[in-house]
């Protein structure tokens, strides 16, 4: 009697499913206990995180971070004693660390950003799915902001991109029709003059070498312009290249105009 083909909804025992990926390790850090017992509620009950500690001030928060070697701290910004701003630098050397926090001033939000947090919910700004969608996608690199803090960071990219273009406003209409053309040019032509910096790069470029300047690492930057780290990498690579500079510190004295023949005065 021939075999009978297998049903198509049955799994060949020769292939049998992936293992499930190991739970993403919480630690919750918050001087409230009510929002800390909460938290853990509602996250323990997902197949794919795990509450593996607590902690009720950023001391406690950078001991714990030790003993368990949590993969995402979720951080309050006010804490007794050591605040979370205080212990973010710590954490992050440890874990992905994901501010949630009652605190929505741009300069704390701008702050944690600078610290490393890899992004900032504010409570009452977000759903529980967008909550944990926030504790997976954080460990991947992924940046999550509720609107409160999202606005504090865009406006933060705006107030820096008036100032470029303060600095670097050129009169066109002043000019003769030759050398407004030679304004207009391709910055490709000048991007081997140090003096030329600013033209050499593109706006996303420009952006980025200001956060650079500022001290951010590719972390922070990434965070800051809702982009991966491999793609801050690349944009990174293109700077070095443009402005014939081998490190970040290089880069940064040419691009303040503090090297010499990198003024900003002397673009354009």
């Amino acid at each position: 009697m021939p075999d009978r083909p297998p049903h198509p909804g049955a799994v060949h025992s020769l292939f049998p499913p992936p293992p499930r990926p190991a739970p993403v390790r919480v630690m919750v850090a918050d001087d409230n206990p009510v929002v800390r017992a909460g938290l853990t509620a509602l996250l323990r009950d997902r197949d794919d995180i795990a509450v593996v500690a607590e902690a009720a001030d950023g001391r406690e928060a950078c001991e714990a971070a030790v003993r368990h070697r949590p993969d995402v701290v979720l951080l309050d910004v006010r804490m007794p004693g050591v605040d979370g701003l205080s212990a973010l630098p710590h954490l992050v050397r440890t874990a992905h660390v994901l501010m949630l926090t009652y605190s929505h001033e741009a300069a704390v939000v701008q702050a944690a950003l600078r610290g490393g947090a890899g992004g900032y919910l504010v409570h009452g700004e977000f759903t529980v799915q967008e909550l944990v969608s926030a504790v997976r996608d954080v460990t991947l690199g992924r940046a999550h902001f509720t609107p409160t803090a999202a606005t504090a960071v865009l406006a933060h990219i705006q107030k820096s991109a008036t100032a470029h273009d303060e600095v670097d406003f050129v009169p066109l209409i002043s000019l003769t029709s030759e050398e407004s053309l030679s304004h207009l040019q391709s910055p490709v032509r000048v991007s081997g003059a140090e003096s030329g910096a600013r033209c050499a790069l593109s706006g996303r470029e420009a952006e980025i070498m200001d956060l650079i300047a500022s001290g951010m690492n590719n972390r922070q930057i990434a965070a800051t312009c809702f982009i991966s780290e491999k793609t801050v990498k690349n944009h990174i690579n293109r700077i070095f290249a443009k402005l014939h500079s081998s490190s970040r510190s290089e880069a940064a004295a040419k691009w303040l105009g503090t090297a010499a023949g990198a003024s900003r005065r002397g673009v354009g």
